[in-house]
């Protein structure tokens, strides 16, 4: 005959531990975009109420400066952006080089700037330029929704590395910041975008790198 096998007696602890065990929402990447693309309509918005958008933009009157300069911080806002998205589920084979190829060449921006003023007669009245600083802070003012919408997204996840992640929300946000408030400004030279709008991507990676990590550790 064959014994009859006892039945383990239940564990408290595990049955205590399951009671308390919530469904998870799986995170998609698909919702993080449409996030950040609303967080960067309504900071475009905003700068149009506040200052109202540049004209000349679509009346053709800007100028190679004005969209290459721009176009190199988007670039670099979208692909910064796409590796915080991807932060909030890490999984084997995610790569974040994307960044580091569009800063490369987002710093041909402030590169040219110093060029064009090293070969200038009075390089140093470049730099007095009235419009620098306010160009410089708002577009840092102009990164906070972004900013506040990527590190909600990486708090509902699980980055792996928030040193890394706090350094590439800071660069995104600013970035695309630089980008909203660009679309007012009328200033498309190459010394004052490649000084006054990139500049806010280098504070923001220092904010982000050693400001934002303790908010995204979980």
């Amino acid at each position: 005959m064959t014994p009859e096998r006892k039945r383990a007696a239940p564990n408290p602890l595990i049955a205590q531990m399951a009671a308390d065990l919530k469904p998870v929402r799986t995170i998609k990447f698909r919702d993080g975009v449409i996030l950040i693309a609303l967080a960067f309509v309504i900071t475009v918005l905003g700068v149009h109420i506040v200052d109202g958008l540049w004209k000349g933009i679509v009346e053709g009157r800007a100028s190679a400066f004005f969209i290459i300069g721009n176009g190199l911080l988007l670039i670099l806002g979208v692909a910064s952006t796409n590796s915080v998205l991807k932060m909030a589920a890490p999984r084997v084979g995610n790569s974040h080089d994307g960044p580091k190829w569009a800063m490369a060449m987002a710093a041909v921006l402030p590169l040219a700037a110093f060029v064009t003023l090293a070969g200038h007669d009075h390089g140093g009245s470049a730099l007095n330029d009235p419009y620098g600083l306010t160009c410089f802070v708002s577009g840092l003012v102009a990164s906070t929704v972004t900013a506040g919408a990527l590190i909600f997204w990486l708090r509902q996840g699980a980055p792996v590395s928030p040193n890394t992640a706090g350094m590439h929300i800071g660069v995104a946000s600013t970035a695309l910041g630089s980008v909203a408030y660009g679309l007012a400004c009328p200033l498309d030279g190459v010394v004052h975008l490649g000084l006054w709008h990139a500049a806010p991507v280098l504070v923001g990676a220092i904010i982000g790198r050693y400001a934002l990590p303790p908010l995204l550790r979980w």
